[in-house]
């Protein structure tokens, strides 16, 4: 069996951390192939060492701050081997990294050095082989992951190794070019390695329980999520829910590896495990809630819309003249509404109430800023009548005004629409709705 580990910034803080990090390892033999992040905050007030870099980038034009940040970042990681009591020195690598800032080197090459220093700490601590993820991970010269290539390049270099430490979050172009993924690609990296070696599991270890119903800065002690579906996962974190960077499951899909995020701090907990389908009925009719604020409509009116051929698509056009992606479009007989991303949109928007003026020159254009939008998710909710109904009698009864409703044909989700100043009291609603009173519904 073979059972790729990915440790987050948290587990990885300072050496209690690592020692916390290597015991699950040799807990179970066939955990082989580690990803790690880079260190994270040690306590409230600290910095993460990316955060550092990122000074140390700032600073490469001059020299006397540049080494101020640098003996920040490098005494962190000297804490660490102290305290692990490893004969180790990163004094070259150092040297490495400021030669490369003082010539130069981009902001992606910068952040990388955080797992590149950690992954080098965590296998000398592990005795592991230590594989630099630039050799590895390949980025076109758009800076584009090219999924293929890696998965052929890593699957061979693996091959006949039996253990080692993959550095999470960067790899390079063909020319060597270092470059990232966004903020939380270590998640990817874990998943990017669990293909290549054809895991049978990829744990993802960090400083929560596993998945939650809800958001816990709204819910207090909300419900873990036991069991999720790529599906679900997939709708929850693109609605906010950030437990799991949103693109680490593409690689693990496409092979029906399941991933299972666990507790560092508490790893006797099963946690959550994402598969992608299971015959087990989940604990709720509702699955997660989430959601996003940040919001704008606008509503383009028209008589007999529905009988202008291409009306839609020129609407659509203007967006995507304009460089805006729509987030949804619920749409009635003589009526469209468009949701977008407000801040993006602001900065755009006459020119694309010009621009739909032109094309199809509507009866009313509405716009409404400051709008949230709420996604219900749940594989329970495709057997079971009236829960759209129960939502909004929910919401109702709390005086919440709905201003949009968008029900995918999967009967996956429900997201619903309101003003920003209702959202967290909206998410409460829904999680008391469905969570904790969880009469169930009438089954289909």
């Amino acid at each position: 069996m073979k059972i790729v580990v990915k440790f987050g910034g948290s587990s990885l803080a300072d050496a209690g951390q690592f020692k916390k990090v290597a015991d699950i390892i040799h807990a179970n033999p066939d955990r082989r192939y580690v990803v790690p992040s880079a260190p994270g905050k040690r306590f409230d007030g600290d910095r993460k060492v990316t955060d550092l870099l990122y000074d140390c980038y700032a600073a490469e034009q001059d020299p006397e701050r540049l080494s101020t940040c640098l003996e920040a970042v490098r005494a962190r990681y000297d804490e660490i081997i102290r305290d692990l009591g490893l004969d180790l020195s990163l004094d070259q690598e150092f040297e490495t990294i400021r030669t490369n800032l003082e010539e130069g080197a981009d902001k992606d090459y910068c952040a990388s050095r955080g797992e590149y220093l950690n992954g080098i700490v965590l296998a000398a601590y592990l005795g592991y082989e230590f594989i630099d993820s630039a050799r590895v991970i390949r980025f076109d010269d758009a800076g584009n992951f090219d999924g293929d290539k890696t998965n052929i390049i890593l699957s061979r270099c693996l091959e006949d190794i039996d253990r080692a430490v993959i550095p999470g979050f960067y790899g390079a172009t063909d020319s060597g070019v270092i470059t990232t993924f966004s903020r939380g690609g270590s998640d990817i990296t874990g998943s990017i390695v669990a293909r290549a070696v054809c895991a049978d599991l990829y744990e993802n270890w960090t400083d929560v329980p596993g998945f939650l119903v809800a958001d816990p800065r709204i819910i207090d002690d909300p419900q873990i999520i036991h069991t999720l579906t790529y599906k679900e996962l997939r709708e929850l974190s693109y609605m906010g829910a950030s437990v799991l960077h949103e693109d680490a499951i593409f690689p693990v899909r496409s092979e029906g590896i399941p991933i299972q995020i666990r507790n560092t701090n508490n790893p006797q907990d099963e946690g959550t495990m994402i598969v992608e389908s299971t015959s087990r009925r989940p604990q709720y009719i509702i699955t997660g809630i989430a959601g996003k604020k940040g919001f704008a409509s606008i509503l383009v009116e028209k008589d007999m819309m529905n009988e202008e051929i291409g009306f839609c698509r020129k609407v659509l056009q203007v967006f995507e003249d304009n460089g805006l992606s729509i987030e949804h479009m619920p749409s009635g007989v003589d009526t469209m509404t468009v949701f977008v991303n407000q801040e993006k949109f602001q900065e755009k928007e006459q020119r694309v109430i010009s621009g739909i003026h032109r094309m199809v020159h509507p009866d009313l254009l509405e716009l409404e800023s400051g709008l949230a939008l709420l996604a219900i998710v749940g594989r329970g909710m495709r057997d079971t009548r009236g829960v759209a109904g129960r939502a909004f009698k929910a919401l109702a009864s709390k005086n919440i005004n709905i201003k949009m409703i968008d029900q995918g044909s999967s009967e996956l989700n429900i997201v619903i629409g309101v003003k920003e100043k209702y959202f967290e009291e909206a998410i409460r609603v829904l999680y008391k709705e469905f969570v904790q009173n969880p009469e169930d519904g009438q089954e289909d």
